[in-house]
């Protein structure tokens, strides 16, 4: 009996003698892909809504890698902004995920307003994205805040 021809995908992707049968996972090679924004937003709005609350996009920025900022506005009329965490904050280069940082808590709309403005002019590629909860729950990752000022 002759042996079947391996397919261009075969000859391609599995070690040199092996079947489809025999093929084995080969290694990772350490890349790491991280979560667009677009999708990584798309997913938030989904969340929120699912959470009883409201959330929209107020800024579409860069779909691929555009920074994500987070408005949350509470019932008491006091906002709270997130922005992405600086990448000392992640443990490896492993870590794929979004992490954020309270830039402002619970302030007033016109100081969200302003710091927002300021980074539009830093990074016009941005996201801005309004939730409307009172409590964000597991919404996303924000890391802890230990002795930063919040001005």
């Amino acid at each position: 009996m002759q042996a079947r021809q391996p397919t261009t995908w075969e000859a391609a992707v599995l070690p040199r003698g092996a079947s489809g049968l025999q093929a084995r996972r080969r290694p990772c090679t350490g890349i790491t892909m991280r979560l667009k924004s677009h999708i990584f937003v798309s997913a938030l709005l989904r969340r929120a809504f699912a959470l009883g609350g409201y959330a929209a996009v107020l800024r579409k920025g860069a779909e691929d890698a555009g920074a994500i900022f987070i408005r949350q506005r509470k019932r008491m009329g006091t906002e709270t902004l997130f922005a992405p965490a600086p990448q000392n904050f992640f443990e490896d280069d492993a870590d794929t995920g979004r992490k954020f940082e309270t830039r402002l808590k619970d302030r007033d709309g016109d100081a969200v307003e302003d710091a927002l403005a300021r980074e539009i002019r830093f990074d016009p590629d941005c996201w801005i994205v309004e939730i409307e909860l009172d409590d964000r729950a597991d919404l996303f990752d924000v890391v802890p805040d230990e002795g930063k000022n919040l001005s």
